[in-house]
């Protein structure tokens, strides 16, 4: 042992100070553990940084962890605050499909069951407390009712399970007679798909799809997207499937027959399945007041003046060089 002989000190002297060592370094990490979770029970969303400088203080004069091993410490155990869910993305509209035009732009549905609006989001399933997966909400919406008319939750983003959703809503109109429906989406690839899309043309719906990436262009499936995750199924946490499935399945059923809509006079999408013509909404549509004021400019008769008979020349004619 030449390093004892070097610093003058015995076998049995080195060995109790590397033990020592090793034990005074499961002690701190055990004290850091220990501080950590009982200060997460108290507020369980504090960052590292603030963690960190209340241990700091906390300690302060009896030997604490570095701030890099504090750190470690934390990352090694999972005791890091749960990050921001990641988004995923759900529209991939690069898929080289055939896709079909906007034309919806200036529709406003006067009755149920003329233009359905659909899109996929995500909802977040948490495996512990600091990883999570995600599932897939496929909706669609009545445009005019608001009422959600099929849906599917789905493990995967695969065309399956829009397809449950579009088959469900299907459902609706069997024995209706005179229908005449428009489909909307955006231009991902399970609406741009041949199973979806064949399936529409069988039933005799027209298509129409998102030409931009602006979500305006969908902004009612938007909407009906945000209402589920950040209002009916707000604060509920998921760790499988079937609790989405559950959950989802109530949130609907209160959704369409129980919650009142502000864009429906605050009707219930169920009694508004009852209605047609124009319904008055309780806030102001800037789109369709727009879409109204251009069809009435439209209308020659009521909004333009008389044109005087003159002389001249028929339309399209030059007018003879000797008069």
């Amino acid at each position: 042992m030449g390093l004892c002989k070097l610093f003058g000190v015995s076998k049995q002297a080195y060995y109790q100070h590397d033990e020592s060592k090793v034990l005074l370094k499961a002690a701190q990490e055990s004290f850091v553990l220990k501080y950590v979770r009982t200060i997460r029970e108290k507020d369980p969303g504090i960052g590292g940084n603030k963690l960190w400088y209340m241990y700091k203080h906390e300690f302060s004069g009896n030997k604490p962890v570095g701030r890099d091993r504090f750190a470690d410490i934390i990352d090694r155990y999972d005791l890091k605050v749960r990050l921001k869910v990641r988004k995923p993305r759900t529209t991939d509209s690069t898929h080289g499909l055939p896709t079909f035009p906007n034309i919806v732009k200036d529709f406003i549905p006067t009755g149920p069951n003329q233009l359905w609006v659909s899109d996929i989001t995500y909802i977040t399933i948490w495996v512990d407390d600091y990883h999570y997966i995600f599932c897939y909400l496929s909706l669609i919406l009545d445009a005019y009712t608001e009422e959600i008319v099929g849906w599917s939750v789905g493990s995967t983003l695969e065309t399956k399970y829009p397809v449950e959703a579009l088959n469900m809503a299907l459902k609706r109109l069997e024995g209706k007679k005179n229908i005449s429906l428009i489909h909307h989406s955006d231009r991902g690839c399970q609406y741009a798909s041949s199973e979806y899309v064949q399936l529409l043309k069988e039933h005799n719906i027209r298509i129409s799809m998102t030409e931009t990436g602006d979500p305006k262009d969908n902004a009612q499936a938007e909407r009906i997207n945000n209402t589920m995750k950040n209002e009916l199924l707000k604060r509920k946490r998921f760790t499988n499937i079937p609790q989405v499935i559950d959950a989802v399945g109530k949130a609907i059923d209160f959704y369409n027959n129980e919650r009142p809509h502000m864009s429906i006079g605050m009707m219930t999408p169920s009694e508004a399945a009852v209605y047609d013509g124009v319904v008055e909404k309780v806030w102001t549509s800037y789109r369709e007041k727009a879409i109204r004021e251009k069809l009435a400019a439209l209308e020659i008769p009521e909004n333009s003046l008389p044109l005087t008979v003159g002389q001249g020349s028929p339309s399209g004619l030059r007018p003879p060089v000797n008069p």
